[in-house]
């Protein structure tokens, strides 16, 4: 864990708020070797502050590396990316004003990498209503995966992937008695319908107890008191950094000694700057590599970019590193003259896309339970653990 990600980000913070995408030597440099390229604009509405600033941050500061990236290897091809970042808070309805005013008066090429399950519901329906697309959503519901979404393409697993990978572990280890906390609202419902697919899926007995709480609310610990009285073997925690601290915090001061497992909406790096050494002993999933030092090449190009730049190495910058490569791909693949239409039937055919070992598939309506999914564990100073 980097003590000063968190102080890097927030300066870049101040960069994408003036509505600059890339470093202007970087800008200029890419627009004066494409001279006369198709610029394909990328809209993006992140949470650049808020509640899931930290993880909007990191997910958008990758998303530009990518870019960079694309611009820098591709600058004689005729195409080049621009990426086009607006700060939503992690707020739906400033989601929506953000999506309609960059496929509007910015004039986007499509919408991509929204953060937050909400956002990304209000980004794919107002993609849908002007006939465009929306990719590589952040923390997207499984509904979004449904053959009815023609129009949004995933990069990251879906949450009953996470799910299954959660669940199944506990079974493995003789851990049944399974009760969830999570935020009550749409992220954490959607994962609340996840775990519960997935135990059906596998046989098992059903959650003991379910825990959906307010946030900024006075109600956590009524509802963990409820979830400890069915006294479960493994909490899985469907929430942000915040309500996930609190709630291993008081579980654990109140005597609770099973397992907690989250998903990777929760972001290590948040999570850790908020227990610190309490961290310990805590598993995680995660749907991309690890951004560590590694022979995987999508890690080693994005650690090689991350070198160039003032950024830090995270889970969720190389999720955003990725989904710009696979979105610069699918653009060279459908060529200069793509249209939405055009653009749509190429991705719809990427079904098993390598982006330097790591395997995508953009289909929608589709099941992926061959993805790979990495549990992971912290120890108590910060290292992560396999």
């Amino acid at each position: 864990m980097d003590g000063s990600r968190r102080k890097v980000l927030g300066k870049a913070c101040g960069a994408l708020l003036l509505g600059s995408s890339l470093p202007l030597a970087a800008l200029s440099q890419s627009t004066k070797a494409a001279a006369g390229a198709r610029i394909v604009l990328l809209g993006q509405s992140v949470p650049l502050t808020g509640a899931a600033g930290e993880i909007g941050l990191a997910f958008a500061a990758g998303s530009r590396l990518g870019v960079s990236d694309f611009n820098e290897r591709n600058a004689a091809s005729g195409l080049q990316l621009k990426l086009l970042q607006l700060d939503d808070g992690y707020d739906a309805a400033r989601a929506t004003a953000n999506a309609r005013t960059l496929l509007g008066a910015d004039k986007a090429d499509m919408l991509f990498g929204f953060v937050g399950t909400a956002s990304s519901d209000a980004g794919a329906s107002v993609a849908a209503q002007q006939g465009n697309l929306l990719f590589a959503p952040f923390a997207a519901s499984d509904s979004l995966r449904e053959a009815s979404h023609p129009n949004v393409f995933h990069v990251r697993p879906g949450m009953i992937d996470e799910a299954l990978k959660i669940v199944r572990q506990c079974a493995t280890v003789g851990q049944t008695r399974i009760a969830l906390v999570g935020d009550d609202d749409a992220m954490g419902r959607a994962g609340l319908a996840a775990v519960q697919q997935a135990i059906t899926e596998l046989k098992l007995p059903a959650l003991v107890a379910t825990a959906m709480v307010p946030a900024g609310g006075d109600k956590l610990d009524a509802a963990l008191k409820t979830v400890q009285q069915q006294t479960p073997q493994a909490i899985v925690l469907v929430s942000l950094s915040g309500t996930t601290a609190n709630a291993i915090r008081k579980l654990r001061k109140s005597g609770y000694t099973g397992s907690f497992m989250a998903f990777s909406i929760v972001g290590i790096d948040p999570l850790y700057a908020e227990l610190g050494k309490d961290i310990g002993g805590i598993v995680i999933s995660q749907v991309v590599p690890s951004p560590r030092p590694s022979a995987i090449p999508i890690v080693k190009e994005y650690r090689a970019a991350v070198d160039n730049s003032d950024q830090t190495p995270s889970y969720e910058g190389l999720e955003g590193f990725i989904a710009a490569k696979v979105v610069g791909e699918a653009v060279r693949r459908a060529g200069r003259g793509f249209t939405t239409a055009s653009l749509q039937r190429v991705m719809t055919a990427m079904t098993d896309y390598d982006v330097g070992g790591f395997r995508v598939n953009l289909r929608p309506g589709l099941r992926d339970p061959s993805r790979n999914i990495d549990l992971i564990s912290i120890s108590a100073d910060g290292r992560v653990l396999r």
